[in-house]
């Protein structure tokens, strides 16, 4: 039984031994990654949970704090997302100062 499971466990592994696996080249001339709108937020904070439009209201909130406002007053008028995201980081950053 137990060259049994010896051999088993060999065979196993040799067959995940086989060949690598590789990520494809990227070559630049031929295609180009999709721009990704980064999505900033507060140092310190986790919003991973919280629609794009929320974090970028909270970045832009919190900054507000730092210095001159920041915020997209159309932006704010139109996504509540983004309008609530602002308060949030700007209450929550001057508690923080």
């Amino acid at each position: 039984m137990r060259r049994r499971l010896t051999v088993l466990t060999f065979a196993l592994m040799a067959g995940c031994a086989g060949q690598p696996i590789s990520a494809p080249e990227f070559d630049p001339s031929t295609s180009a990654p999709a721009p990704r709108t980064p999505t900033p937020s507060a140092p310190g904070i986790n919003l991973s949970g919280y629609p794009p439009g929320f974090r970028a209201g909270y970045a832009d909130g919190c900054i507000s704090v730092e210095g001159a406002r920041k915020r997209d007053e159309a932006r704010f008028k139109n996504d509540t997302d983004y309008a609530q995201g602002w308060r949030d980081g700007n209450d929550i950053c001057k508690r923080k100062k």
